[in-house]
């Protein structure tokens, strides 16, 4: 069984997804993926800015029909203390101001994400997902549950080069309602030495088969030296 960033091709629609983990380095390494099915969500792409990577829309009539709340928003902020935020939505600007010198991700996580819900967009209900990462990892999905509540799941992760884990808005069936992610994180092999080389694997193996409908709109991947330096790699699927 695929066990690097390849796995992701047996999702057909995965949503969006969040890699955290080591590199074989030693590195910090963070990665986000967006895909979409609607013309609104596909109009996207991934920018950077200073330190920050960011969702934004083509042009500002590419959004019509969507929900600009869902759609447009911070995917990764870089904070002090070697701290990266990452995730699906605006909750990621509640997280850096929780980030304190020897906090445990899980305690940042939980007091930024503590009054966000899944997301309102019946029928799918698409979970919440992020990340958070320092000397140490957590990743937190939030989603709906079968009675209709909010159910909230942090992970804890461990360090080790070369290793990650994996989640997803969706579990990957191109299907209507969209089904959430469920269990645990997927642990996954890391074997790329660089953010540009994991943006361009994580982005092919989002790629779809054959006479398959193309849903990618944009890879973005950030690794972080033990001496806090940060390199950036993106890759769009529309410039």
């Amino acid at each position: 069984m695929e066990k690097g960033i390849g796995i992701v091709s047996q999702m057909v629609y995965p949503g969006r997804i969040i890699i955290l983990g080591t590199s074989p380095a030693g590195d910090g390494v963070v990665m986000y993926a967006v895909t979409g099915r609607s013309s609104s969500s596909q109009a996207r792409r991934l920018v950077r800015e200073k330190r920050n990577v960011f969702v934004k829309p083509l042009d500002e009539g590419s959004l019509q029909g969507g929900n600009p709340e869902l759609l447009v928003y911070p995917a990764i902020m870089v904070g002090r203390w070697k701290w990266i935020a990452v995730s699906n939505g605006k909750q990621t600007e509640d997280m850096p101001p929780q980030f304190k010198k020897g906090a445990s991700p899980i305690a940042v996580m939980g007091n930024a994400l503590g009054t966000w819900d899944y997301e309102p967009d019946d029928p799918n209900f698409t979970p919440r997902i992020s990340g958070c990462l320092c000397d140490s990892a957590a990743l937190s999905v939030i989603r709906r549950s079968e009675s209709g509540e909010v159910s909230r799941s942090y992970f804890e992760m461990p360090k080790v080069p070369g290793k990650g884990r994996l989640i997803a808005t969706y579990s990957g069936a191109n299907v209507d309602p969209l089904p959430a992610f469920r269990g645990e994180p997927i642990e996954i092999d890391i074997e790329h030495a660089t953010p540009r080389e994991a943006a361009s694997a994580l982005y092919k193996a989002l790629a779809p088969p054959k006479g398959g409908d193309d849903f990618r709109v944009g890879v973005a991947a950030v690794y972080r030296d033990p001496a806090g330096k940060v390199k950036f790699a993106i890759k769009n699927r529309h410039k």
